[in-house]
């Protein structure tokens, strides 16, 4: 693999992975400084509206210290269009051969998901390592995968889906967690209003838990 950015370096930029679905390109880059603004600067864009691909562009050019990169990628089509637009990562739902086998000749690091240890195995056995827990709670929730990762201490996870602050300490205390994915810290009607300042707000107030619950832990 010759990716410009090595996964590690995703995981260790935030210890929260904000998940955006952004439905009009020019929410993107207020939104985005509004969750830098609480202590955020790696920023996942999911494919899910036609918006995505401008709000990474955006993103990317008006924030060139922090890092965009483009989630629910499903295909070799949409993680060289992602790349295409400026997406610094790439991360999917799932882990298909294809998929895979395409991101490791490509130039941004793919962060695929799991959520069982063949699908984990699997990922292994194509030269992935840092991958993604998703759905995490209705798989079983930090129970779950830190049942899962006893066997593959190598693996690193972003456990993402279902997660909230009334979840957070489970997964926050695991040492196979390198950062956890969430949206909790982007309420949709305050991304209607353009309320940046309750999202700058929500996204201190997690990032201040996530380091106590660190300090805790170490």
């Amino acid at each position: 693999m010759t990716w410009q950015l090595q996964p590690d370096a995703v995981f260790a930029a935030s210890p929260l992975m904000p998940v955006m679905v952004v439905d009009r390109p020019e929410q993107a880059v207020p939104l985005a400084r509004a969750l830098l603004a609480g202590g955020i600067d790696v920023f996942e864009v999911t494919l899910r509206t036609d918006a995505a691909l401008a709000a990474i562009t955006a993103i990317a050019e008006a924030l060139p210290e922090a890092l965009v990169g483009a989630g629910t990628v499903l295909t070799p089509e949409q993680y060289d269009a992602a790349v295409a637009a400026g997406a610094r990562f790439v991360i999917s739902p799932g882990c298909t051969p294809r998929l895979l086998q395409h991101a490791a000749r490509g130039s941004a690091p793919l962060i695929p998901g799991v959520s069982t240890p063949s699908e984990i195995m699997q990922a292994l056995e194509l030269g992935y390592s840092r991958l993604k827990f998703f759905p995490a709670e209705v798989n079983g929730g930090a129970a779950a995968l830190k049942a899962m990762s006893a066997p593959l201490p190598q693996i690193r996870f972003c456990p993402t889906g279902g997660i909230n602050p009334d979840n957070l300490t489970g997964y926050a205390r695991l040492s196979c967690v390198a950062t956890v994915g969430g949206s909790w810290m982007l309420p949709a009607d305050a991304i209607a209003a353009g309320d940046w300042e309750r999202v700058t707000r929500l996204s201190r107030e997690a990032v201040t838990l996530l380091g106590e619950l660190h300090r805790q832990a170490g």
